[in-house]
């Protein structure tokens, strides 16, 4: 499936980047998603970890007619929000 990226509209470029974050990092979590849930209007909210161990929060949607996911923000997933994951995690057995 197609991966797509919000532009920012001033500057032209991927609004992941304003995260430090690069596509493939997205594509990492995307291929292999520790928890993929529902989001706010319409959204999911996909996290996970890349290749390089990084853990990252994504937030996207699908779009049915374009056969792709449109990739709306990201972000490290820190501190208490990614205690709780690796919790969730554990319960799992996933970890």
């Amino acid at each position: 499936m197609r991966v797509r990226y919000y532009l920012d509209p001033d500057l032209g470029y991927p609004h992941i980047y304003d995260h430090k974050i690069i596509e493939e990092e997205i594509e990492d979590v995307l291929n292999r998603p520790g928890e993929d849930r529902k989001g706010a209007e319409g959204s999911r909210v996909v996290i996970g970890t890349t290749q390089d161990g990084r853990f990252l929060k994504v937030i996207y949607v699908l779009d049915q007619k374009d056969n792709s996911i449109f990739v709306i923000t990201a972000y490290d997933l820190k501190g208490k929000p990614l205690m709780a994951y690796k919790r969730r995690l554990r319960k799992r057995g996933k970890v």
